[in-house]
């Protein structure tokens, strides 16, 4: 699945939201560790990062040439500064309608309009790869996240209450939310 838009950010500059390649192997792997070292919502720890950069360029190319999955990079000056993509919750009958969705940025790129474009790029790619339901799960703390997912059309549909078990704060209770695409 390929992907390419241009936006404007909110401080005026330019930002690529693109697929991921195999030649952004290190960048993207810089990016996730990175903006898993920022925030305690998301689902992994740095340091529980095994891809090497060959790795990630492999998971990129993969990706690239998936005709239902996506990972979509947001390049800003050059620089990757935030990541997002589509997963397959599973191939069976059953499940083969729904994706997951994730997303990661840079904190020093919060509030730019990055997450919002993401967003709004992979429920298009969900669309497009056919999907009928696009899923998420949301720390419930991370209420500016949950604002942009309603807002986009993602609706709650449940809670669990021990989600996460942060290594800073314990329990982490997770928003499951999702959007209905057909």
């Amino acid at each position: 699945m390929i992907y390419n838009e241009t936006i404007t950010l909110k401080d005026g500059r330019t930002c690529i939201l693109r697929n991921g390649t195999e030649a952004d192997g290190q960048s993207a792997l810089d990016n996730f560790i990175l903006a898993h070292e920022q925030t305690d919502y998301l689902t992994t720890y740095p340091d529980e990062c095994t891809r090497s950069a060959e790795g990630e360029a492999q998971f990129l190319k993969a990706k690239t040439e998936s005709p239902d999955e996506i990972e979509l990079v947001a390049e800003v000056d050059g620089k990757i500064v935030g990541l997002a993509g589509i997963d397959r919750i599973g191939t069976r009958e059953k499940i083969r309608h729904r994706a997951e969705y994730g997303i990661s940025i840079d904190r020093a790129y919060w509030g730019l309009g990055i997450g919002r474009a993401l967003t709004r790029a992979c429920i298009a790619c969900a669309r497009a790869a056919g999907y009928a339901q696009l899923e998420l799960d949301v720390v419930a703390e991370n209420e500016n996240a949950i604002a942009l997912y309603l807002s986009e059309g993602f609706t709650e549909y449940g809670r669990n209450p021990r989600g996460f078990r942060s290594r800073l704060t314990g329990w982490q209770e997770l928003v499951l939310m999702r959007m209905e695409l057909d």
